[in-house]
């Protein structure tokens, strides 16, 4: 009966329209009892928007009956917001942010919808928040106030992997803040402080550990990896994410080092590797039944209004983690994107490809692979990029 009256509501308004146009009589005798619904009873067809993981029934499509727990993952490659602190006058992010209807929640809003679609979302934020001084050489020292948290709670982000070569550009004061301001939001970090353990809404636990590889560290990297992994397991992490600050700036395939690193973490425990710093997207490597993303190139990136390669993308990989605790692999997709919604000029705001866009960044995906394949003996690139899940939530 509801789905009738709204029919013919919907008729009344076409019929209204074509009377209008027409100046023809209308004829109501289409209606039962030839009257229109009353205008109150529209409401009943507005439809109630589930929860992306609720079925029809109101049951949760992550939770299976004999207890195992499917549980989604996002990983991007670097945030970074505000500007240089030690240049005069408006960076350029603040530029664009005067241009935004949406305020601070504009760098994230084209993949919002994504972010919010998944039980966890893991970016680099590469910065600080903080309000103190440079206390850096680096070539850019980037800052942003401590409101612009903002930026990653709108966009459905729930963790950061905080362990870059810009964490300190404002010393320990600016890494303190920035912690602080990230503790405060509910947003945890994973670091030199340590790791951060994520718990879902469904009960699973998720470790995350980041660490960066510069200044000499692979060394204290390889004598750690094993203990900091043990240690999430004993916490009761089902599933451990470990994310990498690694290899040389604009580089497309991994170096010497990246590689033996990456199955190392596979080796001493580690359900995924993510990696980035080469603000370049490089393939991925498929080892022991688990990935390595060796760079998931920039994301929301305002160290530069004019990158000469925009491509990235969102990886995203489902687990399936039974009742005694293992985690499986239970599929995985990207998502192609640009770092910019406009084509030429970096806006800030990452945005899905289209079909045809999406097909260019797997054929490039797919050939960086070859040649990583062809650069390291015993190194399986994956051999497809799927756009889309192969088995719908369900």
């Amino acid at each position: 009966m509801r789905r009738t009256k709204a029919k013919a509501f919907l008729a009344l308004l076409a019929a209204l329209l074509a009377a209008a146009a027409s100046a023809e009589t209308l004829d109501l005798s289409q209606f039962e009892g030839g009257e229109p619904p009353q205008a109150a009873e529209w409401e009943d067809a507005v439809f109630e928007e589930r929860a992306w993981y609720e079925r029809e029934d109101g049951s949760d499509a992550r939770v299976r009956e004999d207890g195992a727990v499917l549980v989604t993952l996002s990983a991007t490659g670097d945030v970074t917001i505000g500007g240089d602190t030690r240049k005069k006058g408006t960076n350029v992010f603040d530029k664009q942010l005067e241009k935004e209807a949406s305020g601070l929640d504009f760098p994230l809003e084209n993949v919002r919808d994504l972010f919010s679609r998944d039980d966890l979302t893991l970016v680099n934020f590469e910065g600080t928040l903080t309000t103190t001084r440079s206390a850096t050489k680096n070539t850019y020292s980037f800052a942003a106030p401590p409101s612009y948290v903002q930026v990653l709670t709108s966009g459905s982000v729930e963790a950061v992997s905080l362990e870059n070569n810009h964490v300190m550009d404002h010393g320990e004061a600016g890494y303190e803040e920035t912690c602080q301001t990230l503790a405060q939001a509910g947003i945890l970090y994973s670091g030199h402080l340590g790791g951060a353990i994520y718990t879902t809404d469904t009960g699973v636990r998720v470790g995350m550990l980041a660490y960066q590889t510069f200044n000499g560290n692979y060394a204290n990297i390889y004598e750690s990896i094993e203990g900091d992994i043990a240690s999430m397991r004993a916490a009761g992490c089902q599933i451990v994410v470990v994310s990498y600050h690694w290899g040389e700036e604009k580089d497309y395939l991994p170096n010497e080092r990246q590689v033996p690193l990456g199955h190392a973490t596979i080796d001493a425990g580690a359900d995924l590797v993510i990696g980035h710093h080469s603000h370049r997207m490089n393939p991925i490597e498929q080892y022991k039944g688990r990935y390595i993303c060796y760079s998931l190139g920039n994301f929301s990136f305002a160290g530069n209004t004019r990158p000469d390669d925009m491509d990235t993308y969102v990886f995203q990989q489902r687990f399936l983690v039974t009742p005694q605790g293992e985690a499986q692999n239970a599929g995985w997709r990207i998502v192609p994107c640009s770092i910019s919604s406009q084509e030429k000029v970096n806006d800030f705001k990452p945005t899905p490809k289209d079909d045809a866009g999406a097909a260019d960044v797997v054929e490039r995906l797919l050939d960086l692979g070859a040649q990583m394949e062809k650069k390291f003996g015993g190194v399986d690139a994956v051999d497809d990029y799927p756009t889309v899940w192969a088995e719908p939530l369900q």
